[in-house]
């Protein structure tokens, strides 16, 4: 399907899943959005309310895709309230995507961070190890659990939860684990999103055992296209020259896992804000 990716397209809302209290995956038809790159964006209007960036889930439906969001702010919380039948924009898909090794593969993923992550699971090939961490703050708010395994059945692999309460899984912070795997094992591949902190923990981690480390970084984001400078992680945007970032990039930029900007473009302090 040919269009112009910078135009929005309206969507109808086809089914709703409730993932968690305060997720829920939306499911709509559309075969560019079915075919984007893990890593790779839309930004999604939602009349009346506004217009946000969305990483692009995927559907085990031909010719669907999905959007998993967490109800949180203004424009989080009205996607979170459109119901079946109801119509969103989009536009996009924008962004680079993941470079995927093959061999041992390590997939860290936190809250809707787990998106891209599913997205690249589907081209993982037979003969890969993976091995997928799934972070969590208590029981209630994990989920793609099951789904991950289902994509992966297939595929020698492993999936270990983790929670900050130990309500579920493995007790404790999933960059615990991810420090332990890469000192214990020799990865191909180690590939993140979720929160920055998180992110730039797994990134240190694998990066300081010479392991190829990729992550993909969320930022406020006004236009998708590099010209509002709202989402630039020092002199990178990452709507231009992400979302996808490796661990050599990411080593260099100070402020990556520190700072972030808020809808003023005021630097925020990542961990008090």
């Amino acid at each position: 399907m040919h269009r112009n990716h910078n135009h929005t397209t309206i969507l109808t809302i086809e089914k709703v899943i409730d993932e968690t209290p305060t997720v829920r995956t939306l499911v709509f038809s559309d075969q560019v959005m079915s075919d984007a790159l893990p890593g790779q964006f839309a930004m999604v209007w939602i009349p009346g309310v506004n217009e946000l960036p969305m990483s692009i889930m995927i559907s085990k439906e031909s010719g669907k895709a999905a959007f998993t969001v967490r109800k949180h702010g203004p424009a989080s919380t009205g996607l979170f309230n459109v119901k079946v039948g109801e119509q969103i924009g989009v536009r996009g898909p924008y962004g680079n995507s993941f470079d995927l090794k093959e061999g041992k593969l390590l997939l860290v993923g936190g809250g809707t961070g787990l998106v891209p992550m599913m997205r690249l699971l589907t081209f993982v090939k037979s003969t890969d190890d993976v091995t997928v961490l799934i972070g969590a703050k208590s029981k209630n708010e994990v989920f793609f659990e099951d789904l991950t395994n289902d994509l992966l059945a297939d595929v020698t692999h492993r999936v270990v939860v983790s929670t900050d309460d130990g309500s579920y899984g493995k007790p404790g912070f999933v960059t615990d684990l991810v420090e332990k795997l890469v000192r214990e094992i020799h990865f191909d591949g180690v590939y993140t999103c979720g929160p920055e902190i998180m992110m730039s923990k797994t990134v240190k981690s694998a990066h300081s055992q010479g392991v190829f480390v990729q992550a993909s970084l969320e930022r406020m984001m006004k236009c998708g296209v590099g010209i509002c400078g709202s989402c630039c992680v020092g002199e990178d945007l990452v709507c231009r020259d992400g979302t996808v970032f490796d661990g050599e990039h990411l080593a260099t930029n100070k402020e990556f896992g520190y700072f972030h900007r808020n809808k003023a473009g005021i630097l925020k302090n990542i961990k008090f804000d």
